[in-house]
């Protein structure tokens, strides 16, 4: 494979010993821009991702879940036991010409290991390594257990997300989009660690990337921290101005039970909403609040509420005023748009998602399928320098 097709990060070599979705899915974008990622698994269950949700596993066909295959793709796998002492030996072995390595057990594991940050930095100074953890290193809530619900909830985010009847706020709606996991455990640490690898290039010593997918959460959260600053506190749930608290930017409901998202915050697109409905005397009204604020939305519920969704699609289609259907999955990854874009793929038969970024100078053509467990063991530590004898003796020893 030529340079302009291998990937802006070809040559760059990953460790990666995370689970489940945060660490897999920011080592997958690395693959997919062409770095070589060995999934470094345990001796039993490995990433019980593999098991986990819809697919072929969780109806008793042999063979990993959608999940795993979703976010795991173009990366090899090494299954490695890394409570042998043989097993560490190995793993350090890697590490001494690795750019950089992930984790996200909690903190002190991988040091209990044998395998953690001094110990590798001790042998490997360039070494960016990255911790994926829920609260970070260090605070009185860093050994807390947690899924992405509750770095929501203890960044304040999950207190915003949910509805408001205008007299009172519904209770907090849980998104599936896993906002702590992907924002604050995939993203987030893919920017820690590109800026730490460009500064072991430039300044010649690699470092340590602590990110609390909690912290990464709260940094986004900024209206609520406006109208707290303002006002003292968070508007109510659902009631701020990018919640439903003014008519130009909501959800309303169609005749035929489906709903439009309407997001005409400049006067011009709400100016062009009102004329697309003929409904010009709620112009000056967009951004009203309080009792003119839900008559207004009211009386926009009743008109969008009259007609089915596919009556309102050309109208607001040609009026070009931030007013979209709101679609399902099975119709996102079929429309138009998407389809443009090459976002949805085949890699080995699993339909997933394209890298979110175009390169103009490396096209993307890195799908290979995500590995069986262990599939690339032997490959690995021969280019490691493993004699076949050696890693013969390591698989009798159940290490690998």
């Amino acid at each position: 494979m030529t340079e302009a097709f291998s990937g802006p990060l070809a040559g760059l070599k990953v460790l990666d010993l995370t689970r489940l979705l945060p660490g897999p899915v920011a080592t997958m974008h690395l693959a997919d821009l062409g770095a070589e990622v060995i999934k470094v698994e345990d001796t039993g269950a490995g990433d019980y991702a593999r098991a986990m949700g819809l697919g072929e596993r969780a109806a008793g066909v042999s063979g990993d879940s959608l999940f795993f295959r979703m976010v795991n793709r173009n990366k090899k796998s090494l299954r490695l036991d890394l409570k042998q002492a043989a097993g560490v030996d190995v793993f350090l072995r890697l590490a001494a010409d690795a750019d950089v390595i992930f984790e996200s057990f909690r903190p002190g594991v991988v040091d209990k290991l044998g395998v953690g940050y001094e110990t590798v930095r001790a042998i490997n100074p360039l070494i960016v390594y990255c911790a994926i953890t829920g609260y970070g290193q260090t605070g009185p809530w860093a050994d807390h257990a947690g899924h992405d619900i509750n770095y929501l909830a203890t960044s304040g985010c999950l207190d915003q997300i949910g509805t408001h009847d205008g007299e009172q706020s519904g209770a907090p709606a849980i998104p599936n989009l896993q906002i702590g996991d992907l924002l604050g455990g995939a993203l987030t640490p893919l920017l820690g660690v590109l800026a730490a690898v460009i500064g072991a290039k430039v300044r010649g010593h690699g470092s340590h990337v602590d990110v609390a997918m909690t912290d990464a959460v709260l940094s986004h959260t900024i209206f609520p921290l406006v109208t707290t600053q303002v006002l003292g506190q968070p508007a109510p749930r659902g009631a701020d101005l990018l919640t439903g608290g003014v008519p130009c930017y909501g959800v309303y409901r169609t005749a035929d039970e489906r709903y439009l998202a309407v997001g005409a915050l400049e006067p011009k697109f709400w100016q062009a909403m009102c004329a697309a409905i003929e409904r010009a005397d709620l112009a000056p009204f967009g951004l009203a609040t309080g009792s003119e604020g839900r008559r207004v939305k009211a009386e926009l519920a009743a008109v969008l509420g009259s007609r089915p969704l596919s009556y309102w699609e050309p109208i607001f289609a040609a009026a070009d005023c931030c007013v979209t259907p709101i679609l399902r999955m099975d119709e996102a990854i079929a429309h138009p748009q998407i389809l443009a874009r090459d976002m949805v793929v085949d890699v080995g038969g699993t339909t997933q998602y394209a890298p979110p970024f175009k390169l103009s100078a490396w096209p993307w053509t890195n799908r290979t399928p995500a590995p069986a467990a262990g599939a690339d063991s032997d490959s690995v530590l021969a280019a490691a320098g493993f004699s076949a004898a050696q890693i013969g003796a390591l698989r009798e020893a159940k290490v690998i």
